[in-house]
């Protein structure tokens, strides 16, 4: 439908579901309008590798459909769910976008905004009215909230969800209604647009559409995720390459063994010119020919 060439994200399985995006092919194909939704929960100082996943795929997106992206920083969130004071959640909103911004998308159709400084207006109406079309019950299922949890927590679903409704943002879509949402993120935000996609047609909107990525695995292997918690699970973007390369010959998964003439016996080993250090080199099931191991 765009003419472009798959993204190696798509290609390699990293983003592997979806719901209704041939709602979103449609809507390109007869030319109607779409537009991008994608965002940041604001908790560590940078972005490390997995957190540019969403947003890299995004750009390519961007690119192909040629329409508009909003990009919700939920600062919020982090107050309600990690504790941070509010004034640390704002200061991490601010160095987080420097980040998104570095990642080089369309200065003119790209809107970002944080939920602190931005939720008013439209954009409260609707939070309002999606709050009004979910019950406690309902969240309590999805989200699994109990009765110790804040009440923010409880009505914060209704934010995220939003920026989904085109007439959120009346700045760049008037008070139209109905425009088609693609949103690319990670598979653990579907809960929170399986509840939106139940809710929008009540309040007059097309259900917003998804394409959804794995995690990225952290540096110890597949069996967790690059973490901001845990910084030796992760290369951040402001790591310098002294860093970069200390976390990956201390912390990554290798393949290797407990020796250098063991690892280059046993374990995948490719030389890279300087002893002790290796690298796990896994071949995919489903990357397509034209594309290298990882």
């Amino acid at each position: 439908m765009t003419g472009a060439p798959p993204h190696p994200l798509l290609a390699r399985g990293v983003f592997f579901a979806h719901r209704d995006l041939g709602a979103v092919l449609d809507a390109v194909e007869r030319k109607q309008p779409v537009y991008l939704y994608t965002g940041r929960g604001p908790s560590s100082d940078a972005l490390h590798l997995g957190h540019l996943i969403p947003f890299q795929f995004t750009l390519w997106l961007q690119k192909a459909l040629k329409c508009p992206l909003v990009i919700q920083l939920t600062d919020d969130e982090k107050a309600l769910w990690r504790s941070l004071d509010v004034d640390e959640a704002v200061r991490l909103a601010a160095e987080n976008v420097k980040d998104i911004i570095a990642v080089g998308f369309s200065p003119a159709d790209t809107f970002i905004f944080t939920d602190f400084d931005y939720m008013g207006g439209a954009f409260y109406k609707n939070v309002v009215r999606i709050a009004r079309g979910v019950t406690l019950n309902q969240v309590r299922g999805i989200f699994g909230f109990g009765d110790s949890d804040n009440i923010g927590k409880i009505s914060f679903p209704a934010i995220q969800a939003a920026p989904a409704l085109s007439d959120s943002f009346p700045h760049l879509f008037g008070a139209r209604r109905g425009v088609q949402c693609l949103i690319p993120c990670a598979i653990d935000q579907d809960p929170y647009f399986r509840m939106t996609r139940d809710v929008a047609p009540k309040l007059g909107h097309a259900k917003p559409a998804l394409i959804e990525s794995t995690f990225f695995p952290a540096l110890q292997g597949e069996s967790g995720k690059m973490s901001a918690s845990d910084p030796n699970s992760a290369i951040f973007v402001t790591d310098t390459p002294k860093t970069v390369k200390a976390k990956i010959n201390k912390h990554a998964f290798s393949g290797g063994r407990a020796t250098v003439e063991e690892h280059r016996a046993l374990g995948r080993w490719r030389e890279r010119g300087e002893e002790g250090f290796g690298v796990f080199f896994s071949s995919h099931p489903t990357l397509p020919p034209s594309y290298p191991p990882f």
